[in-house]
C-alpha cells in the first residue's frame, strides 16, 4: 500500500509513504489504507469505460457549440433559426423539452418562439410576463436558474402542464447580447436531475451564442424589410406618376386612385403599381 501511495505524484504523498514503509508496526499499514482513501479524486486513475464516455460528451458538447456558432453568420431567416438552436440545444443536454422564448419589448412579454416539444398544451402555454415564474425572473436578473422539480417550486406558473408532460427539472438560462436580454432558453428533463457546473456553462455558451445569433438574423430581417419598403414606396411613386400623365390628372389623385384599387381588389399598393407599370410597358413594347 504504501508503494500505491509512492506512486502518487504529489511530493507531500511519497514522503508520507517513506516515513509509513520505514515504520512497519501494522496501525501504521492501517494508515497508509487511510490515506489511500482520503486522496484526492483527481489523481486517483478513471476507469476506461467512464474515460470514453466523458470524451463522448465533450466532443458532443464541443460539435453543439461549433454547430450554434455557425448559425452567427449563416444568413438564415428568424424562425428556421430558432428551431435550429432548440434542436441543437434539446440534443447535447439530453432534455425532453428544450424551449426558447423572445421578449416582447413593448408588452415586456416572454413569448414561446421555438420548441421541439410536440406537446400542444406546452407549446400553446401563455406569455410570461418579467419577473414572473423561472423564465420572468432568469430575464429580469439576467441570471440562469435551476429548478430540480418544478412540480413543487412555486415559482414555476405551469405546474399543470409539468405535471401532464411528466416533465420534472429546469435549467433556464438568458439569452443576452452586450448585457441586454433578448429572451431565455430553458431545458427540461423527464427525470430529476441536479444540473452540474460544467453542464450549466455548456448551457450558457449555447445561449450566449445563439442570443447573437439571434440578434444578427433581426437585424437582417429588419434591413429586408427597410429594403423591401424603400422598393415599395418608389413602385408606387412610378405607378402614381404614370397614371398622373395618362390621366391627367394630379399625382396626389393618381395615389388615392391606387390605394382605392389596392382596397377594393384586397391587394397590396405594391401589386397594383407592378400591374400599371407592367401595363405601360407592354404598351411601350407594342408602339415600338
Amino acid at each position: 500500500m504504501a508503494l500505491a501511495i509512492w506512486k502518487a505524484k504529489p511530493l507531500p504523498y511519497r514522503l508520507m509513504a517513506l516515513a509509513i514503509w520505514k515504520a512497519k508496526p501494522l496501525p501504521y499499514r492501517l494508515m497508509a489504507l487511510a490515506i489511500w482513501k482520503a486522496k484526492p479524486l483527481p489523481y486517483r486513475p478513471m476507469p476506461k469505460s467512464k474515460r470514453k464516455i466523458g470524451y463522448q460528451i465533450y466532443l458532443k458538447q464541443i460539435e453543439a457549440l461549433a454547430k450554434v456558432a455557425n448559425l452567427i453568420t449563416s444568413g438564415l431567416y428568424l424562425e428556421e433559426l430558432l428551431r435550429l438552436i432548440v434542436n441543437v440545444t434539446a440534443e447535447v443536454m439530453n432534455s425532453k423539452i428544450s424551449s426558447l422564448m423572445l421578449l416582447d419589448p413593448d408588452k415586456k412579454e416572454l413569448v414561446v418562439r421555438a420548441t421541439q416539444s410536440i406537446s400542444e398544451a406546452y407549446n400553446k402555454k401563455p406569455n410570461v410576463k418579467l419577473k414572473e415564474g423561472i423564465a420572468g425572473l432568469v430575464a429580469q436578473d439576467n441570471k440562469p436558474i435551476c429548478v430540480l422539480d418544478v412540480k413543487k417550486d412555486s415559482r414555476y406558473l405551469n405546474q399543470d402542464i409539468a405535471r401532464k408532460e411528466g416533465l420534472y427539472s429546469l435549467a433556464s438560462v438568458p439569452l443576452a447580447v452586450k448585457g441586454r436580454v433578448i429572451g431565455v432558453l430553458n431545458c427540461y428533463t423527464s427525470k430529476k436531475h441536479k444540473f452540474t457546473k460544467p453542464e450549466l456553462d455548456v448551457l450558457v455558451a449555447l445561449a450566449n451564442q445563439a442570443a447573437v445569433a439571434i440578434e444578427n438574423a433581426e437585424l437582417d430581417l429588419r434591413a429586408r424589410s427597410a429594403e423591401e419598403a424603400l422598393l415599395t414606396r418608389k413602385l408606387i411613386e412610378r405607378a402614381k406618376d404614370i397614371l398622373s400623365q395618362e390621366a391627367n390628372i394630379l399625382p396626389s389623385q393618381g395615389y388615392r386612385l391606387i390605394q382605392k384599387q389596392s382596397m377594393d381588389s384586397r391587394k397590396s399598393m405594391r401589386e397594383i403599381a407592378e400591374a400599371i407599370i407592367l401595363t405601360k410597358d407592354i404598351k411601350e413594347k407594342k408602339v415600338q
